[in-house]
């Protein structure tokens, strides 16, 4: 069945590749992001090559602002029957010299934005008895990152988070999984100058099957797409 999809940060890396994988699966793709410029081309591409996409402007941290993008969307294609939360903010910065504001604006974005973007969506869900949440979690949360510690600890949240949604709507036919980067091909890496980074499609195929109709007991898991730079339990 074809569903819509609101991804949050989907007008560049992870979360574009994201929209573009849905579109062409034939679902009607909501690209969500803080970017209104980025999110407007993002649709207008999707829609140039044949797909079903609109933009809609939202800071992640604003409940408000969340609420109003979620309406835009069941306005224009319906309830939400995937969602995606790949908008998020990195800094790499030493432990000793981290602000109290520079902690609370990655946790906002990160860990906050997305319980504010699941919990405004999940009633679409639960009442059509089928629903998909896909965080987009991080290597780091799985084996620590030296300099990035307010980042780190939000990823590492919204894995703890995944799996505890994972376990309260699983009968209610509702999966919820972590898909977990390592250094991919996305503008908020290439700020950092990191290397050795995948393509964002590799993130995008992982998540198709797990939104997919087949995945339906495949919940509560985090998929660590990292090319073997991280191997754990």
């Amino acid at each position: 069945m074809k569903r819509t999809a609101l991804v949050t940060g989907g007008a560049s890396g992870i979360g574009l590749s994201i929209c573009e994988h849905l579109a062409r699966a034939g679902h009607s793709v909501v690209v969500a992001d803080y970017n209104g410029d980025g999110a407007e081309a993002a649709a207008k591409a999707i829609r140039d090559s044949g797909g079903l996409a609109i933009p809609v402007v939202v800071d992640v941290r604003d409940r408000s602002q969340v609420d109003k993008a979620v309406e835009a969307a069941r306005g224009e294609f319906g309830p939400i029957g995937i969602l995606v939360t790949s908008a998020a903010v990195s800094r790499r910065e030493p432990f000793e010299t981290i602000s109290a504001e520079a902690w609370e604006h990655v946790l906002a974005v990160n860990l906050t934005g997305t319980f504010n973007c699941v919990q405004a969506v999940i009633g679409d869900m639960t009442a059509a008895g089928w629903g998909r949440v896909v965080l987009i979690s991080s290597s780091s949360a799985q084996r620590g990152g030296p300099g990035m510690t307010h980042y780190a600890a939000s990823k590492g949240g919204v894995i703890a988070f995944g799996k505890t949604l994972a376990l309260e709507f699983a009968k209610r036919g509702v999966t919820v999984n972590n898909i977990a980067p390592s250094v991919i091909e996305t503008p908020m890496v290439e700020q950092q100058r990191a290397a050795g980074k995948m393509p964002s499609s590799d993130i995008a195929a992982a998540c198709m099957y797990v939104v997919s109709e087949e995945a339906s007991y495949f919940t509560g898991q985090t998929v660590s797409v990292n090319g073997g730079s991280f191997v754990g339990w």
